[in-house]
């Protein structure tokens, strides 16, 4: 911009802003512009800025950067009046009166929720306004160039505000407004929202890196032209028209390359990237070649963005080399097209879009799409937010299905992560994957060039340990709504099982009648479902309901049960475990003590997780208290099942030790899964996961395996409860 086109808002009249709109954006019809311009000065009339300057040289700042982005004349136009809906008396239907329905959408979307809106906090408000923009902006790009324009002049003037509002916009800039100009392929706004960012998050850091960058001015200069002038010769001997351009790479840029890499500043040797703009593709290649020529490429720096384009339309090749002075310089190749649009992205594709073709179907925004999908059933705030980071913040790898198919991924992605971006069936049933053709676990990072396939079983369900190893919000989403619907159905079952047992000790027959039903919508339950969910999970009483039900009856105690209750054997078998009065029930054995048949047991029902089984004697026991939580289990070993036992074996250390436990435990036809064995001062301590089949058999191993040569004790582990055999004891 020329100085003329840079100078304060504040004091220009309004035909020098025409005319500042006029050279930037020489096609708009400076009427609109004009018409919107006396609207948003009249609606603003007397409100100042926190610095004192007329709130409405806000509204021109913004329209300017919207000019220099080369928008058209709605576009600016809404931003002039972007904030009279929000600000002023004016409504979306006096907008669309004055400037058509197309202004006033882009105004609605920019425009934040009403104050009249009653939310439980902060949090939720800011998930709300985040999602309508969203949805107001795969509607109409033009809503999204408008807050960036809105956040750019806020951010350069947010020195006048107080530190806690500073803190607290500079964070929502760098978290959410920042990746998504990333997403958008708006490159120079993206590095001026994170450089202002830190610039009041960490101000400090923010000084360091801008000294040294300044401080090493001359040294940069003397490197950019050790890399332009022969490179500027040799594309001249080879005829081809480019420019080279050197930059440092932007503060936020450099300051987090030293964090991850916990260096400072002086170790940090890929700070400068040079930039080589030409005219055509096939120069682009032939370029590269020159490049490789001069110097050494590293060969896992390079990058192909040309042949693959990042979704945020960024293309261009990228390869890194070492100088002649040893420096490491990222160069940069890409036609006159691919610059504009890695500078502005969206913004300088929308410009060439006919109107009927402006519209959020094409493949750049299918990332967009598919976020709104990932997003609309998330009403909790706080996940809404973080499945928008998780979105916003990714950098990208790219895998190929068995048929060749090229998905885009997030860096790290795992297989799970490729079978939900192939349909969500595919990843709720998810059990195994093969990577390059050999089998791989489900949690293994994937890379780029990677060919997945994925093996689906009707049997598998998602696993919470899922939602440590996925990368994308949707897998994230899908799974976690997968797992509320298992636990529901578990809370369901495990509820009603509780209820109609304390119904059955009070000779109550429950009918779920229409008095019934109404009876629970007096309490604050929908339905009946709601209610055994509640009980299940702690959060209401089944004898407050049933005393609702029939107030002048006391509960009574029996020990003698119905006829029909003897009569009726309502039980369910679930790993080898009987438990009384329950069915359909998830049931898990207790990490903590590794139950086996033969050990007293019982069961606890454990919120969001089913029935855990314990042995009587595990010291957790006292801990879990609640007794209306205790389910009476027994043990009904059905066919070869097995159940996982942790057993130590503590002797001295000698030759073939090892193998002669293993022998001892094979000649059983016990499975084992696992074993270490340490050995220090002579004393060895071996540790052996192994499948047992019942209580007998895990009794004889110790006891075998005590009678091995150099063992002095073998025990079982069971936080701190140990069933032990000692040679003699």
């Amino acid at each position: 911009m020329t100085p003329e086109q840079k100078q304060d808002p504040a004091r220009m009249t309004k035909e020098e802003f025409l005319g500042a709109v006029d050279l930037l954006s020489p096609n708009v019809d400076l009427s609109v512009v004009s018409s919107a311009f006396d609207y948003g000065e009249r609606a603003h009339q007397g409100q100042l800025r926190t610095s004192g300057d007329p709130y409405f040289t806000h509204s021109m700042a913004v329209a300017l950067s919207l000019a220099e982005w080369h928008q058209d004349s709605l576009t600016i136009g809404a931003g002039l009046i972007h904030d009279v809906v929000e600000d002023t008396i004016s409504t979306s239907e006096d907008i669309a009166r004055e400037f058509g329905s197309e202004m006033a959408q882009i105004v609605d979307g920019v425009t934040k929720i009403s104050t009249q809106f009653v939310f439980t906090s902060t949090e939720a408000k800011q998930a709300e306004n985040f999602r309508k923009m969203l949805v107001s902006m795969a509607r109409d790009i033009r809503v999204i160039l408008v807050k960036f324009a809105d956040r750019l002049h806020n951010m350069r003037t947010l020195g006048h505000l107080i530190e806690a509002k500073r803190e607290r916009i500079s964070l929502e800039t760098r978290e959410i407004y920042a990746p998504l100009a990333h997403r958008l392929g708006m490159a120079k706004v993206r590095w001026e929202l994170e450089d202002l960012a830190m610039k009041h998050l960490d101000a400090d850091a923010y000084r360091m890196v801008a000294e040294k960058v300044q401080a090493k001015r001359e040294e940069r200069e003397v490197l950019i032209d050790s890399v332009r002038n022969p490179l500027t010769n040799r594309i001249a001997e080879a005829r081809i028209d480019a420019s080279i351009v050197g930059r440092p790479k932007h503060f936020y840029s450099i300051y987090r390359k030293m964090l991850s890499r916990d260096k400072p500043f002086e170790e940090i040797y890929d700070l400068l990237a040079i930039r080589v703009v030409t005219d055509s593709v096939e120069h682009c290649y032939h370029i590269l070649g020159i490049v490789h020529s001069l110097w050494k490429p590293l060969n896992d720096r390079f990058k192909d963005y040309i042949a693959t384009p990042k979704s945020n339309m960024y293309q261009s090749l990228h390869t890194t080399v070492a100088g002649d002075s040893g420096d490491l310089i990222e160069i940069q190749i890409r036609t006159d097209a691919m610059d504009q649009t890695a500078e502005e992205g969206i913004a300088a594709h929308w410009l060439y879009k006919e109107q009927s073709e402006r519209n959020a179907d094409e493949e750049q925004f299918v990332w967009l799409r598919q976020l709104m999908e990932n997003q609309k059933d998330l009403s909790d705030p706080r996940e809404f937010m973080e499945s928008l980071k998780i979105d916003l913040f990714q950098e990208e790898c790219f895998v190929f299905t068995p048929k060749g198919d090229l998905l885009r991924l997030p860096r790290g992605a795992t297989p799970i992560d490729f079978a939900f971006a192939i349909h969500t069936e595919v990843g709720l049933h998810c059990a195994g994957a093969k990577v390059n053709g050999r089998f791989s676990t489900l949690t293994t990072s994937l890379k780029s060039g990677d060919m997945v396939e994925v093996v689906t079983s009707a049997q598998q369900r998602p696993s919470r340990d899922w939602l440590n190893a996925v990368k994308t919000s949707r897998a994230r989403v899908k799974i976690r709504q997968a797992l509320r619907r298992a636990a529901r159905k578990q809370s369901i079952a495990i509820g009603r099982q509780i209820f109609e047992r304390d119904a059955r000790k009070r000779r109550m027959s429950i009918n779920h009648t229409k008095s019934f039903v109404d009876m629970l919508a007096t309490l604050g339950f929908d339905s009946v479902d709601d209610l055994f969910v509640a009980i299940a999970d702690g959060e209401a009483s089944s004898s407050y309901v049933l005393n609702r039900l029939e107030p002048e009856r006391k509960e009574t105690r029996t020990s003698t049960p119905a006829v029909l209750d003897r009569i009726i054997d309502r039980t369910r078998r679930v790993k080898g475990v009987r438990i009384d009065e329950v069915d359909d029930v998830l049931t898990r054995l207790a990490e903590c003590c590794q139950p086996v048949p033969g050990d007293r047991v019982f069961g606890y029902i454990t919120r969001g997780r089913g029935l855990t089984i314990h042995r009587v004697d595990c010291p957790n026991s006292f801990a879990l208290g609640d007794t209306d939580r205790r389910i009476d289990v027994h043990w009904a070993v059905e066919g070869d099942e097995r159940f996982v036992v942790d057993v130590t074996v503590v002797g001295s250390d000698r030759a073939n030790l090892l193998l002669d436990l293993t022998k001892v435990i094979s000649k059983m036809g016990i499975n084992l899964r696992g074993s270490t064995m340490n050995a220090e001062g002579g004393e060895v301590e071996g540790r052996f996961v192994m499948e047992i089949a019942n209580g007998t058999q895990l009794s004889k191993i110790l006891r075998d395996l005590t009678k091995v040569k150099g063992v002095t004790s073998v025990h079982r582990r069971s936080s701190g409860i140990e069933d032990s055999r000692r040679r003699g004891g």
